[in-house]
């Protein structure tokens, strides 16, 4: 599904991301984990083109991204910070995604799975942060795009919410769809994880699943394991 070859980013004098080699094959959850300042948002950005890295290539499907925006119409998206019109209510926002993207996609069942119909006639400006990220979700998920990438989604979730959020991933990928995951929430990701990729200093430091990471680490829990790498580099 993605192919990442040699990518290096910098900002100004700041290298972000270091040489990244990685393979995210089709059907399954990855999440991308690492320190602040990883590279995992840079990347995520790469993938989707919203940023053009100063070396390397991303194949998408086996077609290289460069120059190509097509591919980006099978992929779902939510940002880390979503920011949207505050004027607009949930309706019609709802109404401009689906007009920008040229689909119809089916929301009814993700109002009801995050229970935003008290909220659709609402200005996006007068609702929490909470009700705002299931707002995000629901325009994530609606398209049925066989590749959904999602930035920090569990920012600001009640507990239901996030029950429910797990409940969706996980269903999406018995579809056979790719997700591929930022967090820093190490129970969810333990929860929902097929495999990990941890960046550390702009590489990709590991690649697999957790248990290989606790064998790697000699550690017991997935806490530990994470731990463990972040002593020894930071040493």
């Amino acid at each position: 599904m993605i192919k990442i070859e040699n990518i290096h980013k910098r900002f100004g004098k700041n290298q972000v991301l270091r040489g990244i080699d990685l393979t995210i094959s089709d059907g399954g959850i990855f999440v991308v984990l690492g320190p602040n300042g990883s590279g995992k948002t840079t990347l995520i950005k790469c993938i989707l083109g919203m940023v053009l890295p100063n070396k390397g290539e991303i194949l998408v499907r086996d077609i290289s991204i460069k120059n190509n925006w097509t591919y980006r119409q099978h992929i779902d998206y939510l940002p880390q910070i979503a920011n949207f019109p505050n004027n607009l209510s949930v309706s019609e926002l709802i109404k401009m995604i689906k007009d920008l993207r040229g689909k119809s996609g089916d929301d009814s069942q993700l109002i009801k799975r995050f229970q935003l119909k008290p909220f659709l006639d609402k200005k996006l400006g007068n609702l929490s942060g909470g009700t705002k990220q299931k707002v995000n979700l629901l325009l994530a998920f609606m398209f049925n795009s066989p590749l959904i990438i999602l930035d920090e989604p569990t920012s600001g979730l009640d507990p239901i919410a996030l029950l429910r959020l797990k409940e969706l991933i996980k269903e999406e990928k018995e579809k056979g769809k790719t997700i591929v995951i930022t967090s820093h929430i190490m129970s969810f990701v333990e929860e929902v994880a097929d495999e990990i990729v941890f960046l550390l200093d702009g590489k990709v430091y590991f690649k697999g699943t957790i248990d290989a990471l606790k064998k790697k680490t000699e550690q017991q829990d997935f806490e530990h394991a994470i731990a463990s790498i972040l002593t020894q580099s930071y040493a």
